[in-house]
């Protein structure tokens, strides 16, 4: 059996599939014309962020069984269309989990703080200690939207920093535990201080937050995002901080990165609205490394392997 693999990804996955049995052809910088050349040939294949896996694909896809996600969105397959040739669908969201809560976590303590602003004025040698006078953590109320596999992981890491953790989830019950209140919007709107983002992007959460749905919040707010840069409304959130409905915000995607997650869109031509952001000091951003880290580049591989090899198996 023939599994294709089309973008980088750990030895450990080829290790583990061909110890198995199966013959893996390891082709990183393959072109998308190329692999639906070459997909008719292969029972499996491996993708990461950069191969969007559409109709025609999936089409000549004549010998595919499984399409394997190394990391947790799904977006860039027509997952739909793949279930209706009988293609299972996999990804491996548990293998980065802990690298985005640790992620956010940094990122709300480099808001607080005022992390960044203090380190870039000290290497210009300027001392102002005041200017940069920062905030605790304890008492205050961290809303977490999306209580899956990061959005736990960011909880745990909040445990033991004496916050109000409160988690909703659509389409997830009774998951509260320890320090961990499983909440309704309404109790969000009311009472969070920080707002923490962890959800796939989807047609339901595309621009969902923008003016209108952060009006709903009682108190000023403190914003992080380490799902997907399109959940939040770039325009609208420069106008929030410019207002103060929104405090500081931190950000590891943003609305104009490619597919792929490597650049953004129009690198030479990008909106006022981007600019904006990177001139404010209340604002972090990273690129889209909150999941990427050295243990989760191996633990995706390997979590990759285990379950291609649990469906393999058993077809």
């Amino acid at each position: 059996m023939k599994i294709l693999i089309v973008d980088d990804v750990h030895p450990i996955l080829l290790e583990r599939l061909e110890e198995k049995g199966y013959t893996t052809d390891y082709q990183p910088r393959i072109q998308p014309e190329k692999i639906i050349q070459k997909i008719p040939d292969y029972e499996g294949m491996v993708i990461r962020s950069k191969m969007q896996v559409g109709h025609e694909l999936i089409n000549r896809a004549v010998k595919l069984k499984v399409i394997a996600r190394m990391g947790s969105g799904m977006e860039n397959i027509d997952v739909e269309q793949a279930h209706a040739r009988g293609i299972i669908c996999l990804n491996s969201p548990e293998g980065n989990k802990d690298a985005v809560g640790e992620h956010a976590l940094g990122l709300l303590l480099g808001l607080f703080n005022k992390i960044p602003a203090a380190n870039d004025q000290v290497k210009k040698g300027i001392w102002n200690r005041e200017a940069h006078r920062g905030t605790e953590l304890k008492g205050k109320t961290i809303g977490i939207i999306g209580y899956g596999n990061t959005g736990s992981a960011f909880a745990e890491k909040l445990k033991g920093l004496g916050v109000n953790i409160l988690a909703y989830d659509k389409y997830k019950f009774d998951y509260a535990e320890d320090q961990v209140n499983e909440s309704t919007m309404e109790e969000l709107y009311n009472q969070a201080d920080v707002l923490s983002l962890h959800i796939p992007l989807s047609p339901e959460t595309k621009n969902l937050v923008d003016q209108r749905f952060i009006s709903r919040f009682r108190k000023p707010l403190w914003l992080l995002n380490t799902s997907r840069g399109e959940i939040v409304n770039t325009e609208d959130l420069v106008s929030l901080l410019h207002n103060g409905k929104i405090m500081a915000a931190a950000l590891d995607v943003l609305e104009y990165e490619s597919s792929s997650f490597e650049a953004l869109h129009q690198a030479d031509n990008l909106p006022r609205h981007f600019s904006d952001l990177c001139r404010m000091e209340r604002v972090i951003l990273t690129p889209h490394v909150a999941g990427w880290t050295h243990e989760s580049y191996r633990k995706l591989s390997e979590i990759t392997a285990i379950k291609m090899l649990r469906y393999l198996s058993r077809s």
